[in-house]
């Protein structure tokens, strides 16, 4: 086993290194075809592009090749591509992730998932419902991986609570000691396989095979089946939670943060997207598709029994769910009484969640009007919240240490440290951020987007309801296989150019495309989470393959609905708006430029 795994390793890193050898001399082509500006920039767009689906480099490093390839290939120069790496796009995003590292760090999320889960009951479906809404709120405001790795254990404790422990067979006692000593150093718990899970049942049940009747198999067959595809559907349900929660806010995930940043690049006077009227929008779709997908879930994996309704359950079913209760209420009581410091994170977050929904709510004036228009956004809004943080006390304050000249002088510890900052929050998503913007100055810059925008004739036809349908399946099935903020960066330029062509307002198909990057539901590759879930070791690829396709198919139509339905209001769908007609009027004569400068060099040939 550890020959192979070695062997696999080594097969990764020559094709790691054949990719970043090959890859630049294979586009090479790409700059003689095209013009020399768009032909330099559509270079390195592939390049990256290409190194982000293969990760020949890591991610953040290839976000870092615009401030190298650009000022070389006269496409920008350095002092307008570091900028986009520190939008106030980023500040919004650094915000709520420092904002996630506080809540860590008292353990808020963990209380909160248990009283949720406390609230729902223990039934089958109840409990998947349960840590469905947990997991999507908490992905609200958390990244989608972290809320997964959280509430994983918890699903581990109470699956074990209602189906006992699991042994492994002797035949497979290494290979499992391996998966669990490299899915330990992840800090991930671990499930018992499917086979490991019918071998222990089987040695277990060896010796009474010849006391049981072949009703009673029969029987035990059929509980087996019950508690196996329970245990799946648990799992399965936290991941597609977490991709489902993380649209329904702005800093939820991070493609919602480059639509918003490209935005702010292409059209400059675009001011109908910000965290309120993208909640606005997003949580009720959000809550639609949830419920949506938990009742596909359950029906799939028998937590609701369609043909049982009247059913009485075993009694073997009863203790199960009682002993799940019991689980529940004892690691609730684990957490003691709710500290000070909880309370003060808890009260912060409502602020961070009301003051930026409240900023400028666009349905009324919002308290940002109190001041110079243009002065107050998001990130300023986030990083006052998250600066109180530093210094606002994690316990309660007494005022006798102002009476009392005894009393000792002990520095009180703040709600979050630096350190613990630096420790938790993912950085090098910052990075990935504004590589995604630096490229979009890229194509604005130097007119590829203008370009891509010339060569969109046939889709001109297209009725815009159908043209958010194609694009929405097309972005999900390419997410399947890259990273969503990869896929949002390379498609978003393409999307804003097509609704120029189309005549229709940008973000009619730009949202689509966005929130399509967080509907990858099929296979373990496709996203953290569902990484995260598919190594506990319970789940098969045809289990999150025959899932997801139903999944798949549901955003995409719930998706559409939305925006031909409340979205319209929201965003103001229904008109071509004055901040795109002067980006189409500037392409226009980009468009020309480019023609004349074209004939010209022609007729010198």
């Amino acid at each position: 086993m550890a020959a192979l795994g070695a062997l696999v390793k080594k097969a990764w890193s020559v094709r790691r290194f054949v990719v970043l050898l090959c890859a630049p001399l294979a586009l090479v082509p790409v700059l003689l075809s095209l013009p020399a500006k768009e032909g330099r920039c559509l270079y390195v767009i592939l390049l990256m592009a290409l190194y982000w689906c293969t990760e020949a480099l890591p991610l953040a490093v290839t976000a870092l090749l615009p401030i190298v390839l650009f000022p070389f290939l006269g496409i920008l120069p350095s002092n307008k591509v570091c900028p986009q790496y520190f939008l106030d796009t980023n500040f919004l995003f650094l915000s709520g992730l420092i904002m996630a590292s506080a809540i860590e760090e008292w353990n808020l999320h963990r209380r909160i998932a248990l009283r949720v889960l406390m609230l729902v009951g223990v039934q089958p479906a109840r409990l998947i419902l349960g840590m469905m809404l947990t997991t999507s709120f908490l992905s609200m405001w958390l990244s989608n991986t972290a809320s997964t790795a959280m509430m994983l254990p918890i699903a581990n404790a109470i699956l074990k609570s209602l189906f006992g422990e699991k042994d492994t067979s002797k035949d497979m006692s290494r290979e499992n000691e391996e998966n669990q000593a490299s899915l330990q150093q992840n800090k991930l718990y671990t499930v018992p396989t499917e086979m490991q899970f019918l071998a222990s049942t089987e040695d277990k049940d060896l010796s009474e095979e010849k006391e049981i009747s072949s009703d009673a198999l029969s029987d035990l067959k059929k509980e087996e089946e019950y508690k196996t595809n329970i245990w799946k559907g648990f799992l399965i349900s936290i991941p597609y939670a977490a991709s489902i929660g993380g649209t329904a806010t702005l800093t939820g995930t991070a493609p919602n943060l480059i639509l918003l940043g490209q935005l702010k690049s292409y059209f400059p006077e675009c001011d109908v997207v910000n965290f309120g009227s993208w909640f606005m929008f997003a949580f009720p779709l959000m809550l639609i598709f949830l419920l949506m997908g938990w009742l596909w879930i359950s029906i799939l994996y028998g937590g609701i029994n369609l043909r049982g309704w009247k059913t009485k359950k075993s009694n073997i079913r009863v203790d199960a769910e009682a002993r799940a209760k019991e689980v529940i209420k004892e690691d609730y009581q684990k957490l003691g009484p709710t500290k000070f410091a909880e309370q003060a994170i808890f009260f912060f977050f409502c602020m961070f969640a009301i003051m930026l929904f409240s900023r400028d709510p666009k349905f009324i004036p919002g308290w940002a009007s109190l001041f110079a228009p243009g002065f107050i956004s998001d990130a300023v809004t986030g990083i006052t919240i998250v600066i109180i943080l530093f210094f606002f006390p994690s316990q309660k304050p007494s005022f006798r240490w102002w009476f009392d000249l005894k009393a000792p002088n002990t520095e009180t510890q703040p709600l979050l440290t630096w350190r613990k900052a630096q420790e938790t929050v993912p950085w090098n998503i910052i990075l990935l951020l504004g590589g995604g913007f630096a490229m979009a100055k890229g194509c604005e810059e130097s007119g590829l987007s203008v370009w891509i925008g010339g060569r969109l004739h046939p889709l001109e036809g297209v009725p815009p309801p159908v043209a958010v349908i194609l694009v929405t399946v097309v972005i999900a099935l390419f997410t399947e296989f890259a990273s969503n903020t990869a896929t949002i960066i390379i498609f978003l330029p393409v999307l804003a150019e097509l609704a120029i062509r189309l005549r229709v307002n940008p973000l009619y198909l730009m949202i689509p495309g966005t929130i399509g990057c967080s509907y990858a539901f099929m296979l373990p590759v496709s996203t953290p989470p569902n990484s995260i879930a598919f190594s506990s070791g319970h789940l098969l690829v045809k289990d999150m393959a025959r899932t997801g396709l139903l999944m798949n198919l549901m955003g995409v139509l719930l998706l559409s609905l939305a925006m031909n339905t409340w979205a319209k209001s929201i965003f103001q769908l229904g008109t071509f708006p004055a901040w795109a007609n002067i980006h189409a009027e500037n392409a226009t004569s980009l468009v020309t430029a480019v023609e004349n400068v074209t004939l010209s060099a022609l007729n010198k040939i």
